[in-house]
């Protein structure tokens, strides 16, 4: 009897605790799985991964390495800012297409319509045939023994002079060491970005005040500029003219459009005004010049393709004295060459950062808001997936293929991609095709006497854009008549 009354309890006994067991179960809140972040390598306390980028490789060519080791979508804690780095063209593709605010879309369209648009960029061409027929008679002068005339000089006159008009050499020469100073504090490594809660961290860095003081010098050249064009319209109101409609630089579009709205149902101030022009002058002028440096480069350690291209240059325009930018578009090779250079040497390897505006899931992996996205174009283009022998100069891969300029084909994005495109791909293009074709009909090129082809460097230096690390010096050769 009493074994029965000790087994009737153990059964009550258990039957008790699973019905408890049960109970608390049912009301418990379920436990919150944490959503999948991309992989990254360890982090280090306050510097993050930080580390990982410290050394002597670039950054572009050191997130490709970790990139290997961790995947296309990596995430790294960069000091306090959460970033993602996307090194696939097929991870590219989900980042491009994000929401953008009215601000950026009506600045972009005043860029696409009015300022970049091709029948715009055509109607500068005067300028552009000016100064590089001027610089042709500058190398030719120096032909028997000189060397290489730096192309930022020219990229730089000419966009100057399309931006503020004929009249304005005080103020593009004034500008141009300020716009110098400008690139190089983008361009370096800013801790003040890394850490912006640490109000030590911006005091010691100092970028934030050298922009700033940058900034207020930039603004007074700006200032004067549009004062001086106000008063030059005034004056034409006055007399009864005007200026005509091909005369116009682009800070007379951009006049007009803060006065009229022209059908783009918004105007613009003053201030966005000179801010327009700032970034069309950071972008047009450096970008074009890289380019046309790497080109040359690649094209003198690879003789086969210098005499394709040149042959191609010659036969379009055999026993002219100038380069016709109207039959750019005919130059199917050099065309090539300028792809297979940009593939290898973009000057923007990676495309700038942008935040996460709301939670996204890419490839199965949560992107946190406020995340901050860096495309490593550098990466796409190099991927052995896509490209056969990625590392060799061959522009013959581009034969017969759709891939342009206009980042269709994420593989290929030497201007970024969707809507944060470079508006400016038409004036850049045509820029670097007259440039190079220019120097390919004109003249012969060698290296001076001493090196060899395989002692070429081509070591890269890293800033707002990615620029040889020494500037490329060559011998140039007349071989067809110059510009009258």
């Amino acid at each position: 009897m009493d074994e029965l009354a000790a087994l009737s309890l153990a059964i009550f006994i258990l039957i008790a605790t699973s019905c408890v067991t049960i109970l608390i179960a049912l009301t418990r809140k379920p436990k919150t799985i944490a959503p999948t972040l991309p992989p990254g390598p360890r982090k280090l306390p306050i510097l993050g991964n930080l580390h990982n980028l410290i050394g002597p490789t670039l950054p572009h060519r050191r997130l490709m390495e970790l990139a290997v080791e961790h995947g296309p979508l990596m995430q790294l804690q960069l000091g306090e800012t959460s970033t993602v780095v996307v090194s696939s063209p097929e991870n590219g593709r989900d980042i491009a297409f994000g929401p953008y605010g009215d601000y950026w879309r009506q600045m972009r369209k005043i860029c696409v319509v009015e300022l970049l648009s091709p029948k715009r960029v055509r109607s500068f061409g005067p300028i552009r045939a000016q100064e590089v027929n001027e610089l042709v008679r500058s190398i030719s002068m120096v032909a028997a023994g000189g060397g290489h005339e730096e192309a930022i000089n020219l990229t730089y006159r000419i966009t100057c002079r399309t931006a503020f008009g004929e009249k304005a050499q005080n103020q593009e020469e004034a500008f141009s060491p300020v716009l110098e100073q400008i690139m190089k504090a983008l361009g370096g490594l800013n801790l003040w970005d890394l850490f912006p809660s640490s109000n030590l961290v911006r005091l010691v860095s100092g970028t934030e005040r050298k922009l700033k003081k940058l900034h207020l010098e930039a603004d007074v050249i700006l200032e004067q500029v549009l004062r001086d064009h106000v008063a030059r319209r005034r004056t034409e109101r006055v007399d009864g003219g005007g200026v005509d409609d091909h005369d116009k630089d682009l800070v007379d579009v951009l006049l007009n459009l803060s006065s009229k709205n022209h059908g783009l149902g918004f105007s613009i101030t003053h201030l966005e005004i000179k801010a327009v022009i700032l970034d069309m002058i950071l972008g047009g002028s450096d970008t074009s010049a890289v380019t046309v440096e790497w080109t040359m480069s690649e094209l003198i350690k690879h003789p086969r393709v210098m005499e394709k291209v040149q042959k191609e240059v010659k036969e379009m325009f055999d026993g002219k004295r100038t380069v016709d930018e109207a039959d750019l578009d005919e130059l199917h090779y050099l065309d090539m060459v300028i792809k297979e250079s940009l593939r290898l040497h973009p000057p923007a390897p990676l495309i700038a950062p942008r935040e996460c505006r709301e939670t996204t899931v890419i490839n199965g992996y949560h992107i946190p808001a406020k995340t901050r996205i860096i495309v490593n174009a550098w990466a796409m283009k190099r991927d052995p997936r896509h490209w056969n022998e990625p590392t060799e100069f061959y522009p013959e891969r581009f034969f017969d293929t759709s891939i342009d300029y206009n980042g269709q084909n994420f593989k290929f994005i030497p201007f970024g991609a969707g809507r944060r495109i470079y508006p400016g791909i038409p004036y850049g293009t045509v820029m670097v095709k007259l440039l190079l074709a220019n120097l390919l009909y004109h003249f012969n090129w060698k290296l001076p006497y001493g090196i060899n082809l395989q002692d070429l460097d081509m070591s890269e230096e890293f800033g707002l854009t990615v620029k040889r690390k020494h500037n490329l010096f060559l011998i140039p050769i007349a071989r067809h008549p110059q510009p009258s």
